[in-house]
């Protein structure tokens, strides 16, 4: 376990708070990317794909857009996207889907 002090090797915590925030720098940084999403349980791409499905099952957009990007990333193609939402969009309500849609759209049009 390493001290809020200690760089780790995810950095995107640290990016977003500094020293203001340093309990999320550490559980973000350390803890959910440099000890869950490293886990050997389940595959990056696949862990992309069920914090996708939360995300977009509770709205939060603004935390999606990071996931969507990091997941093709993790090898998750545009088309696999798009699928995965129209799928959540029955499962999680249509407004939801449709957020998360716009979201993915606007990363992809935005890579060109």
């Amino acid at each position: 376990m390493t001290t809020d002090d200690e760089q780790t090797g995810w950095t995107g915590g640290r990016d977003a708070f500094g020293d203001f925030a340093s309990g999320m720098v550490h559980y973000t940084d350390a803890v959910l990317f440099d000890e869950v999403w490293e886990r050997a349980g389940l595959s990056k791409r696949d862990r992309s794909l069920v914090t996708i499905s939360a995300l977009t099952a509770l709205g939060k957009t603004d935390q999606l857009r990071f996931h969507l990007a990091f997941a093709r990333q993790n090898g998750v193609t545009d088309d696999e996207l798009r699928e995965a939402l129209l799928q959540l969009a029955f499962y999680t309500g249509w407004p939801n889907g449709m957020a998360a849609t716009t979201v993915l759209k606007d990363i992809v049009e935005n890579d060109r």
